[in-house]
């Protein structure tokens, strides 16, 4: 193969996952200015009488915004709500703060477009969103659980209720926002490619709300975080090329059997980010892809290099007034990790995943 053979099935491989991610961050705009995601963290806050059904309702929410919109997504508008979400019924913001990342990597298995890496490995299966679903949903649920009970014994102090009263959930605004929403949803599950059928999606509801002046070039900029997106897309589409003209890579997963694949994967994304490392070992056919996928998506938790959403994670929570601390985060990452690998695996192992 030669090197533009090689450099353009790298940059086939790796534009369409980039383009929906950016296309699910946009809606995730509309959807967080029309007030739906404020909605669902006061609405988790109101009804939790206590710090365990807290601590489950954010998973549950974190959960649902992750597999619908991505995990980038779900950190970038939803730090901000389950940080005032505990200030206003706990002791300690740290579990909830914490959870919101952890969970957010944890919960990413589920759909193609809930994590980058999904769409990437995803180019050698040719599975609909639904099918996807359908193989991941029981390592999905470990994964999430798992998470959600590394958290909860870490932070059980932290949970205690404080005597505040609960807020009163804002009434959301279930127009555009909602409706780009359901759409996107709908063309994940079903379409093999969606990536330009949500991009369109986004484009329209951006349409709208700049023709109603509410919303400019700066705030889609911001949205989408392009430059941050633009350097990954690049990193990735070069390691895709390595990938591709050194067999190195597809050797040693060759050697590796699905237990030894995960980790193998957790490692090479914490070391270069799980974009890029997605992008180098996917590049050709892996054996267990499943179990690539799984190691890719929970890796990250172990430290903050391993995905984007720890930064869009940082900064939403620095400007939510948290000081998030990266060593508590690391401390409780890298026990949520193993926890989630071990159980995704064991209930993969189950389904007869590879």
């Amino acid at each position: 193969m030669s090197i533009h053979q090689a450099l353009h099935g790298a940059a086939a491989q790796d534009w369409s996952p980039f383009v929906l991610v950016a296309a699910l961050l946009l809606i995730g705009q509309i959807a967080n200015e029309d007030g739906l995601f404020a909605w669902a963290g006061h609405l988790v806050a109101s009804l939790a009488r206590n710090g365990a059904i807290l601590l489950t309702g954010t998973a549950l929410m974190v959960s649902v915004v992750t597999t619908v919109l991505n995990l980038d997504t779900s950190v970038a508008f939803l730090t901000p709500v389950v940080v005032h979400a505990a200030r206003a019924r706990t002791r300690d913001e740290a579990p909830l703060l914490y959870g919101c990342v952890l969970l957010s990597n944890a919960a990413s298995l589920l759909l193609p477009g809930s994590n980058l890496t999904n769409l990437m490995v995803l180019g050698h299966l040719h599975m609909s969103g639904g099918a996807f679903a359908a193989r991941m949903g029981l390592p999905w649920a470990a994964a999430v659980v798992s998470t959600t009970v590394v958290v909860g014994v870490w932070g059980r102090k932290g949970l205690r209720t404080a005597t505040r009263p609960a807020p009163a959930p804002p009434r959301p605004n279930l127009g555009v926002g909602a409706a780009a929403v359901g759409t996107a949803v709908v063309l994940v599950l079903v379409l093999r490619s969606p990536a330009l059928p949500v991009a369109a999606v986004a484009t329209t509801a951006v349409s709208i709300r700049w023709l109603q002046r509410r919303i400019d070039g700066g705030e889609v900029w911001a949205a989408m975080g392009v430059p941050v997106l633009s350097g990954l897309l690049l990193l990735a589409v070069a390691l895709g090329t390595v990938g591709r003209l050194w067999a190195g890579p597809a050797q040693l997963l060759g050697h590796l059997d699905r237990w030894a694949t995960a980790p193998v994967a957790a490692a090479a994304a914490v070391v270069v980010n799980n974009l890029p490392a997605a992008s180098l070992l996917a590049a050709r056919v892996p054996p267990h892809p499943f179990a690539l996928l799984i190691g890719l998506d929970l890796g990250p938790n172990l430290f903050i290099t391993g995905s984007l959403s720890w930064i869009i994670w940082l900064r939403a929570a620095r400007r939510a007034g948290a000081r998030p601390s990266l060593l508590t985060g690391t401390r409780v990452g890298v026990m949520a990790a193993l926890a989630s690998l071990a159980t995704a695996m064991a209930a993969a192992a189950l389904t007869s995943l590879r």
